[in-house]
């Protein structure tokens, strides 16, 4: 059983995978298809407007032979959109090209008295599916580049025609339309992978979820059981066994955390980008950790580790030597307060700085205890705290007493 469910869960982590892979490739391929379909049904529209206009062109040779390039450039841009290696500045670039050759051939193959009354361009609304590439490959940006060019294309229409004073409402229009094209679907194509990251994020997150209990669910039924018994025998036995029952204890309570914990912002992070989105909010961004887990490792039998329920994100050098000053006040409380010390870790969470403090009840530090000790060369509280927390720009509050106990507070500003 244990085998069957292993190789259950691990199937189940891949289809995950490759279901979170996939959706990012299924959405470019669907923008894509969509593509293709308007220049195909812009072709056709544009055979149409040619065939019924062609008799009243200066040169109606010119008119066919701007429909078959139209006809040829869209079976090549079909076809090569559909390989995502293609869809770079080169097809790009092509496909801007040839729709503003067409849309500019109209000044030779159309009359100057059609042009001046508005008669549409050869390509009519096909120079559009360039728009809309342009957009698709790049957002709002390159969809309104895009339509800038193909807008000066209309232009020089009516200045290579003689008849830009002439230049009525039909080609203004058509020029708002390119502009309106490029943006809004820019801005549609921009909000679609907005939320196809979050939900790869999500699926994610699930399966790291589903893999965090499935490895719960083994190490209690191994590992804390045996934990537990050896701190159970080893306290009834006594002597040497005791001590190894206690440190059995600890490290149950450890691990119970350790399991316990959720998911690290560097994991939410990296998903975010592997699939070009923002991470969660309260995840950190870049390369920053969840100080969470780092704290909660330090839990035992005799330390108390409170954090939030939300991730706690700094950058990863400033959780590590955060984490590691509080390693050190934990460590001079079991060397100076004895085996009988508790100690308490408290973890919070402001805009401006993360507080961490470290709270013991042993019997505290008479007056210049610490300047003493440092006068003596013994660095642990100036270097392995004070130090460290200072060169990360935070400060550090020590408040001790004869018999009341010790209480550090490490502030890291943000």
């Amino acid at each position: 059983m244990p085998v069957r469910e292993d190789r259950e869960d691990r199937d189940d982590r891949e289809d995950r995978g490759e279901d979170a892979a996939a959706t990012g490739a299924a959405l470019d391929a669907a923008l894509w298809r969509s593509v293709a379909v308007y220049r195909v049904l812009a072709l056709v529209y544009a055979a149409v407007v040619i065939t019924k206009n062609s008799g009243g062109y200066a040169h109606p040779v010119g008119g066919w032979a701007v429909l078959a390039v139209i006809a040829v450039w869209t079976g090549v841009a079909t076809l090569a959109y559909r390989d995502p290696a293609r869809r770079g500045w080169p097809l790009l670039a092509a496909d801007l090209a040839v729709a503003f050759g067409c849309v500019l051939a109209t000044a030779w193959v159309e009359t100057a008295h059609h042009i001046a009354v508005g008669r549409p361009t050869l390509p009519v609304s096909w120079v559009a599916a360039s728009v809309l590439a342009w957009a698709v490959a790049g957002g709002r940006r390159l969809g309104v580049t895009a339509a800038l060019v193909l807008g000066v294309a209309n232009l020089l229409v009516h200045a290579v025609a003689g008849t830009s004073g002439g230049m009525g409402n039909t080609t203004l229009n058509g020029i708002v339309l390119l502009f309106l094209a490029g943006l809004v679907v820019g801005q549609v194509v921009r909000l679609a992978r907005e939320a196809e990251a979050r939900l790869a994020r999500a699926v994610e997150m699930e399966a790291a979820t589903r893999e965090r209990e499935r490895l719960a669910r083994r190490i209690h039924d191994s590992v804390l059981q045996v934990l537990a018994m050896v701190q159970r025998r080893g306290g009834e036995a006594g002597g040497e066994a005791a001590e190894l029952g206690r440190l059995a204890g600890e490290q149950e309570a450890a691990l119970r955390a350790l399991i316990g914990a959720g998911p690290t912002a560097p994991a939410t992070a990296r998903a975010a980008r592997a699939h070009g989105g923002a991470p969660a909010p309260g995840t950190g961004t870049g390369d920053d950790t969840d100080l969470r887990p780092l704290l909660a490792g330090q839990a035992s039998t005799s330390v108390t580790v409170s954090t939030p329920a939300t991730p706690v994100a700094l950058p990863e050098h400033a959780a590590g030597e955060l984490a590691a000053a509080v390693a050190a006040a934990l460590d001079n409380v079991r060397r100076h307060c004895g085996d009988g010390a508790r100690a308490w870790v408290l973890l919070e969470d402001d805009p401006a700085a993360v507080t961490v403090s470290v709270r013991d009840d042993g019997p505290g530090m008479p007056p210049g205890r610490l300047d003493d000790a440092a006068a003596s060369g013994r660095l642990g509280v100036a270097q392995s705290i004070r130090g460290r927390v200072r060169d990360l720009g935070g400060t550090v509050s020590i408040v001790s007493a004869p018999g009341e106990g010790t209480e550090i507070e490490m502030t890291v500003p943000r």
